[in-house]
């Protein structure tokens, strides 16, 4: 058993309240009277709010949104070259004949959002490909239109697929333009459309000191900066229809400028391109294994990016004020989990909590005093809305949430938008006032420990290791929840479990960095960072983890772990997993049918394992296999046991109570400890179970919207429960 403490911190940030409040001007007594009710220590404006003349009487800090690389169009329209840049590429066009074959850079792109740039040299910057045959033309195979977003291939081939990669102007900051749009600022002509520019320009890096530094002097009502964010977006680009056509919170394609570039081959030895980013459209996705040029533009970016946020945060200093970051938007660069993030002396972090996963991605961030949940709904007309169902959406946020911040509290939380719209909903406010309540109870109770955990470690292994912390899914479209669950449930389930969760990367396991680890996870779909892909090419990799497994130690794999068909395999690790995938190379072999065994892994399961979209045609390679589940004669979850080590395989672990449930026995299991289990669950697997340090408390709480009566462990014995719908409750022996 290990204490998952944490030194006992002051009292602070900010003693009792830890609640930070949206408000806005027009409504003063309306504030009054809410904060009062729901004891916020903290208020803030947001993008399109303004906060009103009473904000020093209100509370013990006031928050302000600060934007580096948005909101001076005076400046922007000044230095029209200074602006942000990203690399996009083209429609993939069929050339329907041999001749010449016309590309619109931009006819599935929202060209109010960005403008192909035609004044860098385009022969350089920009690029043309034959897809079909995987070969760029040379620069004298294309030219540009008059109206500068038409590329001509002059000798296309019949039937061969083209498209143009190119750098354009960002002349819409994409977060200012999503709020623009969903709120329907383009009826209030006080509403501009905001221009980003670059500090990578010395004369913008200069304005952008010399504004920050007459700011805060004309701010003295301010206690913190909140600045959301720095100097690159993240990759959000709307389409031709003015929707959102890509988005990827990691993305860098948007972190590029012609000075950064050429600043990158002068230090690193090589010519980054338009295809680096682009990646034949792809653009790097965190899916993607990454690339060496990728990976280099990365910790590039994060050294100029941080450097300069220790100027800001250094000015922000000297006026007795806190700075604070805003975990979203112009975030890139930043990386909380990289390795240059501690130089940036920024106080906080504030992000935006979605589930368990990102709770965790907010709370466990190192080299700051504190960290701040901002919680859903926002409070924005697409959610708050006559017919509207805020509350819905807030048990959602609430109750994922929650068994994150059990595991690894976060310091506050708070709201973000427009506080009038949430006060036409009182259903909803009654609910955040028992949010709020139950958040404070968590701290005041814990004394600042986070919970028990059994003594050993459990490491998430992928390509990113460290630098994607609790980091997975942060993108606008359903197809990620179908492509990822065998990645996001994992961790989903992880966040809330009591184990001691770290990431290592493959490179990591390479060196040895798992000794101290008692049970590995690689979960993915195939060809993924997340699974391995390519990377399981290198035997050096696959020796590691086997000999890991061999010599006492656990792996759970999950969807395609290891998935690289080659050496007559599909998944490199299918000798110690006893499992692996049939791509139809091997369909000549018989294969037994799998015979589903009891095991200690299953015994929550009522109906059978959910394995959401699942990963198909997975079948026995081992006679020390056990199959523990199997539908049409495919394994969908088994075990396998070689040399001193214990193997779980789950073709999907979409996230729910019954699937977390499986995961905390599969690595308990895996670890040797399955005696151990009952030490740290609740009979049911909706009840979730906390015991702290001092060997009194335990905290019960109820995942299910549906009372639940449940036999729970503490440290006293074994106690009956009942909770209300999505209720907790504190048990507390007496001392002795």
């Amino acid at each position: 058993m290990s204490l998952q403490t944490q030194p006992a911190s002051p009292p602070s940030p900010y003693e009792g309240g830890r609640l930070t409040l949206p408000i806005q001007t027009g409504m003063d007594e309306d504030i009054r009277s809410l904060i009062a009710r729901l004891g916020a220590d903290a208020v803030r404006n947001s993008d399109g709010t303004e906060l009103p003349g009473i904000v020093s009487e209100l509370a013990t800090r006031v928050y302000s949104t600060y934007f580096v690389g948005r909101g001076d169009n005076a400046w922007a329209d000044a230095h029209p070259e200074e602006a942000t840049r990203i690399f996009l590429m083209s429609d993939r066009v069929v050339a329907t004949a041999d001749g010449p074959l016309g590309i619109d850079l931009l006819s599935s792109w929202f060209a109010d959002q960005v403008r192909p740039d035609t004044d860098c040299d385009v022969s350089r910057w920009w690029q043309a490909h034959d897809r079909t045959t995987g070969r760029e033309l040379p620069a004298t195979a294309w030219s540009v239109g008059a109206d500068g977003r038409t590329v001509t291939v002059h000798d296309a081939l019949a039937g061969h697929v083209y498209t143009v990669s190119f750098l354009a102007t960002q002349i819409w900051d994409p977060t200012q333009m999503y709020n623009y749009l969903t709120n329907g600022w383009d009826e209030d002509p006080s509403r501009a459309r905001e221009k980003p520019f670059d500090v990578r320009h010395e004369a913008t890096w200069a304005h952008v000191r010399s504004h920050l530094s007459s700011w805060l002097d004309e701010h003295p009502e301010v206690d913190v900066v909140r600045f959301t964010t720095f100097f690159y977006h993240f990759t959000l680009v709307y389409g031709a229809d003015a929707a959102e056509r890509y988005v990827d919170w990691f993305g860098y394609s948007a972190s590029v400028s012609l000075p950064a570039l050429e600043a990158f081959e002068e230090e690193y030895g090589y010519r980054l391109s338009a295809e680096d980013f682009v990646d034949a459209g792809y653009y790097n996705s965190p899916f993607r294994v990454p690339t060496r040029a990728f990976r280099d533009w990365i910790d590039f970016q994060q050294r100029f990016v941080t450097s300069r946020v220790r100027e800001l945060t250094e000015a922000v200093h000297a006026r007795g004020k806190e700075a604070m970051m805003f975990l979203g938007d112009n975030w890139i660069g930043t990386e909380p989990y990289g390795e240059h993030f501690a130089t940036t002396g920024i106080d906080a972090v504030v992000g935006s909590v979605g589930s368990g996963a990102t709770c965790r991605m907010i709370a466990d961030i190192p080299h700051v005093r504190y960290t701040e949940g901002r919680f859903l709904p926002y409070f924005f007309p697409d959610v708050f809305h006559p017919g509207g169902d805020p509350v819905a959406e807030a048990n959602r946020s609430w109750l994922e949430a929650r068994r994150a911040i059990v595991r690894s509290p976060l310091d506050r939380i708070g709201y973000g938008g427009y506080l009038s719209l949430a006060l036409e909903h009182p259903d909803f406010i009654d609910r955040i006032e028992q949010i709020v309540s139950e958040f404070r109870s968590i701290h005041a109770r814990s004394a600042g420990h986070r919970p028990l955990a059994p003594g050993f470690k459990v490491a998430v292994i992928n390509s990113w290791g460290r630098l994607r912390s609790w980091m997975t899914h942060m993108v606008a479209h359903a197809l990620w929840y179908r492509q990822t669950y065998s990645y996001l449930g994992v961790l989903e389930a992880l966040s809330g479990l009591p184990l001691d969760v770290e990431f290592l990367s493959f490179d990591d396991v390479r060196a040895g960095a798992a000794r101290d680890v008692k049970v590995l996870v690689c979960a993915g779909a195939e060809g993924t960072a997340f699974s391995g892909g390519a990377q399981w090419a290198d035997p050096e990799l696959v020796a590691a983890v086997s000999s890991f497994v061999t010599g006492g130690g656990g792996l759970i794999g999950v969807g395609a772990p290891s998935a690289h068909p080659a050496h007559g395999v599909t998944f490199q690790l299918a000798d110690v997993l006893g499992v692996d995938r049939e791509i139809g190379w091997g369909l000549s072999t018989r294969r037994p049918l799998p015979r589903v065994q009891e095991h200690f892994i299953t015994q929550d399961l009522t109906d059978g394992l959910d394995d959401g979209e699942g990963t198909p045609d997975v079948v026995v390679t081992s006679p020390t296999t056990r199959v523990l589940d199997a539908a049409d004669g495919q394994v969908r979850l088994a075990v396998n046991e070689v040399g001193r080590g214990r193997a779980v395989y789950a073709s999907g672990l979409p996230y729910c109570a019954q699937n977390s449930r499986l995961l905390h026995r599969a690595v308990l299991w895996a670890a040797g400890q399955e005696e151990d289990f009952s030490r740290w669950a609740a009979l049911d697997p909706r009840v979730e179970v906390a015991a702290y340090p001092d060997g009194r408390t335990t905290l019960v709480i109820n995942n299910a919207l549906e009372p639940v009566t449940t036999t729970v462990p503490t440290p006293q014995g074994p106690r009956t429960v009942r909770l209300e719908e999505g209720g907790h409750q504190w048990l507390t022996a007496a001392a002795q």
